[in-house]
């Protein structure tokens, strides 16, 4: 049985959700009747409303927990006081499940098919899955339309009207993309990805192959010259990190800044005009896409030694799978559902133009290799574009190579 400090902060006394056959069916409980969540504050107050009445039979106790230490924290946490669901993004799955720390998942075919594809594949790791997808987010250009009137097809008239107005001492950042000392490969990818760079290739099943790694390819190699020009020109500067790139933006002193849906109440509140658009095209026939991510929950293998694992799973699986439950999510933490039903009836122009502007993006690879990669392309990025005393790009993307093929051995 586990702590009764587990059940200090219970969400509800359970008496069943009204899901119709879904929810029917009794389930095996453990003693202490207790499904414990670890949910980020954000999300934390929807969840407590969803299992306000509990779920079939369980009592729901919602655990608030920073974002960013859930993960690191399942790892040292005693049994006693382990969650048997968790809030995660996608590409932890593959530390995780590695680790045993979560489980795979049942889930029916419904869920399966009202599941955007591609979210549910970043919850895939080896033959299983192991968490659903409850939302999507990814980045896109936000365009200044005081400052730009006529909104850019190329990446070149982007480059052209934004020295232009620093030039003319109207903006000080012409292209607020964040970097900082330790770089942002996450923020720079629709620009590494526009000029035909990759992260990881793919096996035939579409699966990621980290022993094919794509930072320094031949495709990008013909297009890198670009990034000495950008840094030349003074075009995209490291010294940019996330707080100089959103304050510039934020008082009309950059007509270009590149974030996500996680800015939804800056952009709101923006005392003038922007669109929300992709990247545009920077070379002929590569199209500049964003990282795709997928926010979810997952099971932990504390789950099954708490007795409660199957109702964990249903939960999981099965009914935050559903439209109604990530609607409801969505109008909270403003991020496009994962569930196509809901996603399709998102009236919201902001959350539907970062939506758009995800469209052909490339899924966050969610393998363990993946913990060594975001170093070297983000420090490559940082040594080019550092303004003077740069390093070429030719070198610093193939020092990245180097780094990434030695730490996957």
């Amino acid at each position: 049985m586990r702590s009764k400090l587990r059940l200090a902060t219970v969400a509800s006394v359970a008496t069943g959700l009204a899901m119709g056959s879904l929810l029917a069916a009794p389930m095996t409980q453990a003693a202490d009747n207790t499904i414990v969540m670890w949910v980020d504050e954000k999300r934390a107050d929807t969840y407590r409303e969803l299992f306000a009445d509990g779920y079939r039979g369980y009592q729901v106790n919602v655990v608030l927990k920073d974002f960013g230490k859930i993960r690191d924290d399942l790892s040292t946490v005693t049994e006693s006081a382990a969650p048997d669901v968790i809030v995660g993004a996608h590409d932890w799955v593959g530390e995780l499940a590695a680790n045993g720390s979560i489980v795979k998942l049942n889930i029916s075919k419904r869920a399966i098919q009202e599941t955007a594809p591609y979210a549910l594949q970043g919850f895939r790791y080896g033959s299983g899955i192991y968490g659903m997808p409850t939302q999507i987010e990814n980045v896109a250009m936000i365009t200044n339309s005081n400052l730009i009137k006529k909104q850019p097809t190329t990446f070149a008239d982007v480059s052209k009207q934004a020295l232009a107005l620093k030039k003319a001492g109207k903006v000080t950042v012409p292209f607020a993309v964040p970097q900082g000392t330790n770089g942002d490969a996450y923020h720079m990818y629709p620009l590494f990805s526009g000029l035909g760079g990759y992260v990881f290739g793919t096996n035939p099943s579409g699966s990621v192959n980290p022993k094919k790694v794509g930072l320094d390819n031949p495709t990008f190699r013909k297009n890198e010259n670009l990034i000495n020009k950008w840094n030349k020109t003074g075009l995209i500067n490291s010294k940019v990190d996330y707080g100089i790139a959103k304050d510039a933006f934020v008082a009309g002193k950059s007509p270009f800044w590149i974030t996500g849906p996680w800015e939804y109440d800056t952009l709101k509140a923006l005392k003038f005009k922007y669109r929300v658009t992709a990247v545009p095209a920077i070379v002929a026939g590569i199209k500049a896409v964003p990282f795709l991510g997928a926010q979810g929950m997952m099971v932990t293998k504390y789950a099954s030694a708490h007795g409660v694992q199957a109702g964990a799973n249903s939960l999981v699986a099965e009914y935050m799978s559903t439209a109604a439950a990530q609607e409801k999510l969505a109008a909270a933490d403003k991020r496009t559902p994962a569930n196509k039903q809901a996603a399709a009836k998102i009236s919201d122009p902001l959350l539907k133009a970062f939506a758009a502007a995800g469209v052909g993006g490339v899924p966050m690879p969610n393998v363990p290799q993946m913990a060594s990669v975001w170093g070297s392309l983000g420090g490559a990025w940082v040594n080019s574009t550092k303004g003077k005393g740069a390093v070429p790009a030719q070198k610093s993307f193939a020092q990245a190579q180097a780094a990434v093929v030695k730490a996957i051995g």
